[in-house]
């Protein structure tokens, strides 16, 4: 990694545990009174404009984490609040494009992605009988034996697969439509307009581990993506130092070892059947470390909130699109 590189990385850390936590202030103008929580229609949200409303969730934030998604600064599941994981999108942005790094929403970087935005942040869409058809499974047992004699490791419901279809948190998905059913083909639903794409010159993937994010880098040393992630744990901890990408494995089969870590009282190998719901999500990017990897998870809204079994863990939809374009031989750099 160059050194633009490594001043980058540390840069960005220190910024991101130094972040001003703008959501307490107050806007100090009139726009503040139109982020008024609660007021969730798709003209409301589309026509937010910049301000600092506080604490909860608002139409101003809901717009810009779109935004950010569709340009490659990943806030990880969209859910109209300003968490550490929009803060950290903000900051990546703003490197990305130049400008300067403050980890905050201000006026700057709002018409910044304004520029850019090529289509309105969220759309209705209707429901359909593909959608409806699954396969869906009742529940997901949390023990690992039980989850190896199932057919697949589905979604359990149609919500939870729209949330992952449109990069959103489930519950953000249900106060946007309180009265869905998700039920009936042709429902209409307010939905986030997301991107599925990566640039496709993906050189060098950064994995911070104090920062909790995925930093790639094209063959120029420009970072052109971000994405939160959960990254190792004190007793089952990440690789240390460069390692490169092998394969993809998509939908993959899941072999548990205890000989990594013991979930439960398992204490022989298992084999877990493919689906979104699955330790490693839909989607296997093996390192050449061996048993280590970047993978999705069963739980995208605890993405960067909570620890891994040593592997990069991202949410379905960040590791599916980094999955469909990073080339075998890249480099996954693992910095402290």
């Amino acid at each position: 990694m160059g050194l633009n590189q490594v001043k980058f990385v540390f840069f960005i850390s220190l910024c991101l545990f130094q972040l001003p936590v703008y959501a307490n202030k107050t806007a100090g103008s009139a726009n503040t009174t139109t982020a008024a929580q609660g007021s969730w229609g798709i003209d409301q949200i589309n026509s937010a404009v910049w301000s600092v409303p506080g604490n909860g969730r608002f139409p101003v934030y809901a717009r810009a984490q779109v935004m950010l998604n569709n340009l490659h600064a990943s806030p990880g599941a969209i859910d109209g609040k300003s968490g550490q994981n929009f803060l950290k999108a903000i900051s990546a942005y703003q490197q990305m494009n130049g400008l300067p790094v403050t980890g905050e929403l201000n006026q700057q970087t709002w018409h910044h992605l304004l520029i850019r935005q090529e289509k309105p942040a969220y759309q209705h869409y209707l429901i359909t009988a593909e959608d409806l058809k699954g396969p869906y499974v009742k529940s997901i047992p949390r023990n690992y034996a039980e989850q190896a004699k199932m057919s697949g490791l589905h979604y359990t419901r149609v919500s939870e697969m729209l949330g992952e279809k449109f990069h959103i948190d489930e519950e953000f998905l249900k106060i946007l439509n309180p009265q869905a059913r998700f039920n009936k083909v042709g429902e209409r639903i307010l939905v986030p307009n997301v991107r599925n794409e990566l640039p496709t010159d993906i050189r060098l993937i950064v994995a911070h581990k104090g920062a909790r994010q995925l930093y790639l880098f094209d063959s120029n040393n420009k970072m052109i993506g971000a994405f939160p992630a959960s990254i190792g744990a004190t007793n089952t901890p990440s690789p240390k130092g460069t390692h490169t990408i092998v394969k993809v494995a998509p939908n993959p089969v899941y072999g548990y070892s205890p000989k990594n870590f013991v979930q439960g009282s398992n204490n022989k190998p298992l084999t877990l059947p493919p689906g979104p719901n699955g330790p490693v999500g839909n989607i296997w990017i093996a390192l050449s470390k061996p048993t280590f990897g970047i993978h999705g998870t069963p739980n995208p809204s605890l993405i960067s909130k909570s620890s891994s079994h040593g592997c990069v863990r991202l949410t379905n939809w960040d590791a599916n699109d980094l999955g469909r374009k990073v080339q075998n031989g890249v480099v996954v750099k693992f910095i402290d």
